[in-house]
């Protein structure tokens, strides 16, 4: 469930992201997967940290952490995609 959460969310800022920077914009298709990348490498890493779910449950802290993490996994991936894809068309 966590996986989840983190990709929804990162789904979600690398949607943010793109729209808000409309340098890194790569349309919406794309920021979405490349927010769903970011989300699920965010996700991934605050699990390997022992953040989140760690009891096994789903509490409000662990959930908040998720869509922290995912969030900003997301972001971060479609900041990396526009910026290599702007330097590319120089």
């Amino acid at each position: 469930m966590e996986l989840v959460i983190g990709l929804l969310s990162g789904a979600v800022g690398g949607n943010v992201v793109g729209k808000t920077l409309g340098q890194l914009d790569q349309g919406t298709l794309i920021n979405s997967i490349s927010g769903v990348v970011g989300g699920g490498l965010g996700a991934a890493i605050l699990g390997g940290l022992g953040a989140g779910a760690a009891d096994g449950g789903l509490n409000i802290g662990s959930i908040i952490s998720q869509v922290a993490g995912g969030g900003v996994g997301g972001a971060v991936v479609l900041a990396i995609v526009g910026i290599v894809k702007n330097m590319m068309e120089k």
